[in-house]
């Protein structure tokens, strides 16, 4: 396998020496789930002393925190190595492991994005009553550079809820009922994660034909929400018998075929040509002199130059540049901050005349 990628195959082995055999920046995503090195000193029993399933195999067992950091900063390494220059890692974990992770994962130069909390609608109880109810996991979203260009779906995200902003706290349940892989009555995995986790953080961050990329496959939670959604994937694991668990779990998939408009999530806006705002001018659609309101606030205006610029207050500059300007340096889309005013003395937003501007054009269409 040396210098390929093995698209859509669970390949058994360790993930660094895997890794190792990829080709470079070809990864647009991972979705990493490591050991949590539970650091488990003692059995753990319910109040009916029935005993609790917990993280008890060899591959969450490290010596100290020293082999364990020595374990994470070499598969965070091997993981950017194959990122694409504007890839993202994704990276779950708890309080046992979540924070050193991060501190390695800002060493390499990953640039982190957000920390996103999965709050667990059915956690687990603490049974001892010696400390709170451990109900969230961390996860940890990061670009592979501060420069790199990271996909990120917002207006799906937006759609999924109710219209408004996605936060940071995903209210899930954990994996359960059918959902959770068993084998003689017993669960497969101890951390199998909900496939509802994994279809909003590929959703989100991939697009059709990206391909994702999980180093500790497990049972193969990644693998089954990608083949559904159509993203390319490829999964690491070193245990056997899970390997075939989640060849199985995925071959027994028969996804929708690909409709390139179903399954593409991105804005479709961001596809259409671009339209400089001076062109609007050419067009007349808007007239060298005119006045321009900022956020619909009359009491915030500018002028539109001969060239496209605006100028306020003796600064001159782009839609977008005035209106950061505006806005003490804070981003701006100049083509949703700006209105003017119809003949009706209505105020709209100027993206109205740009999508005019483009029924002149005759772009209508996809880029």
């Amino acid at each position: 396998m040396s210098d390929s990628l093995p698209v859509n195959q669970v390949v058994q082995g360790d993930c660094v020496q895997v890794l190792g055999d990829m080709p470079a920046e070809s990864v647009d995503l991972v979705f990493a789930d490591p050991p949590y090195n539970l650091q488990l000193t003692q059995t753990l029993y319910r109040p009916n002393m029935s005993r609790v399933e917990g993280v008890d195999e060899d591959w969450d067992r490290f010596d100290d925190f020293e082999a364990y950091d020595s374990f994470s900063n070499s598969w965070l390494s091997a993981c950017r190595r194959v990122l694409k220059p504007d890839g993202a890692l994704w990276v779950i974990g708890t309080y046992h492991n979540i924070f050193r992770l991060g501190r390695i994962m800002q060493d390499l130069g990953f640039w982190f994005l957000n920390d996103v909390v999965w709050i667990k609608t059915n956690p687990m109880p603490n049974f001892r009553g010696v400390r709170f109810t451990n109900a969230h996991e961390t996860l940890v979203w990061s670009a592979r550079d501060k420069d790199s260009r990271y996909t990120f779906n917002y207006h799906a995200m937006k759609h999924m809820n109710a219209d408004l902003q996605m936060r940071s706290d995903w209210v899930l349940p954990i994996c359960s009922g059918s959902e959770r892989i068993k084998i003689d009555g017993s669960r497969a995995h101890p951390t199998q994660k909900p496939e509802a986790l994994l279809y909003r953080v590929l959703l989100a961050t991939t697009n059709p034909g990206h391909l994702v990329l999980d180093p500790f496959f497990g049972t193969g939670t990644t693998g089954a929400v990608a083949k559904k959604l159509h993203r390319r994937w490829v999964g690491i694991e070193q245990d056997e018998a899970y390997v075939d668990i989640a060849r199985k779990r995925i071959d027994a998939l028969d996804p929708e075929p690909l409709d390139e408009a179903t399954f593409d999530v991105r804005d479709r806006r961001r596809k259409l040509p671009r339209v400089p705002f001076a062109q609007l001018l050419e067009l007349n659609l808007v007239r060298p002199g005119q006045r321009l309101f900022f956020q619909a606030d009359r009491s915030r205006d500018a002028t539109v130059k001969p060239d496209g610029q605006l100028r306020v207050d003796g600064f001159e500059g782009s839609i977008h540049q005035v209106g950061r300007h505006l806005r003490d340096g804070s981003p701006c889309n100049g083509w949703e901050h700006w209105y003017f005013e119809t003949t009706d003395a209505d105020l709209k937003p100027i993206d109205a005349l740009r999508q005019e501007a483009r029924r002149k054009l005759g772009q209508t269409g996809d880029a």
